[in-house]
């Protein structure tokens, strides 16, 4: 595939490696990547040769969030897909992804910040960078969750850290995220991709149906206490566009504040 192709993709060794590939926007998801994202994971899990998935960033970032340029000029509706102008039910699909029955590994190697955050969160495990860190500012920018966030952040690290993460919009660096329970192990920067490619591997070496029977069980118990909070999340984020209406200028205002304080959290 080009290197100017925006989402990368190499299979090899049953794995299919998906890099986000917009380096310059700090891998922001725009309409086209989000697309290509969900084209390619389709193509993972219809395909005979992919066991396991391993989604990362292209350096510096592993994803800034929705493109809040493009969200900003009015070129991006929220919802749609998972988003929080739409309704979720028990038969829909949540979050960013296609649905899928094979395990998403996240390789998270830079910040993950707001929908990035989501991107991570809806991932089946995550393996850091010791340069990874992550971000929810929704409420810097005046938007609302629409893929899980409220509901994953907070089975990952507790309802209180979750709120505080979120009503702060602080960032948390890499050791501090596995503390909290967020990400499974933290690696040097180098060594990421590789030591993915090693839990695959481990992944790729057990009965395959037994691994999808498995995750889907795992899916399956979380659904059932989660459901009600992803309804939720879409009710209010619905109620809250609903009320509030959308400012294109206030988005893309706050955008540069939240850029800037993020620069001065962690460099």
């Amino acid at each position: 595939m080009s290197d100017e192709a925006i989402l990368l993709t190499d299979i090899s060794d049953r794995i299919a490696l998906l890099t986000l590939n917009r380096p310059k926007a700090r891998n922001a998801l725009n309409t086209a990547l989000r697309q290509a994202l969900t084209a390619a994971l389709e193509d993972a899990e219809a395909r005979d040769d992919v066991d396991v998935i391993i989604l990362t960033g292209a350096d510096p970032a592993f994803s800034a969030g929705l493109d809040l340029k493009e969200l900003g000029a009015g070129r991006m509706q929220l919802g749609g897909d998972g988003g929080a102008n739409s309704g979720v039910t028990d038969a829909a699909p949540k979050g960013p992804f296609p649905p899928r029955t094979k395990p998403l590994v996240g390789a998270i190697n830079g910040v993950a910040v707001t929908g990035g955050f989501e991107l991570a969160l809806n991932c089946d495990f995550l393996i850091a960078s010791d340069k990874a860190a992550f971000a929810d500012t929704h409420a810097r920018v005046g938007i609302m969750p629409g893929w899980g966030l409220t509901v994953l952040l907070a089975e990952a690290v507790g309802v209180r850290k979750a709120k505080e993460i979120s009503l702060t919009g602080n960032y948390l660096g890499a050791e501090e995220a596995m503390a909290l329970g967020l990400v499974n192990q933290v690696v040097p920067h180098d060594d990421l991709i590789a030591r993915a490619r090693a839990l695959a591997v481990d992944i790729v070496n057990n009965d395959q149906a037994a691994v999808r029977q498995l995750r889907a069980t795992y899916e399956d118990v979380a659904a059932v206490a989660g459901q009600g909070g992803w309804n939720a999340e879409a009710r209010n984020g619905r109620a809250w566009y609903a009320t509030r209406g959308f400012s294109a200028d206030s988005v893309e205002e706050r955008r540069k504040k939240v850029m800037e304080r993020g620069r001065e959290q962690i460099g």
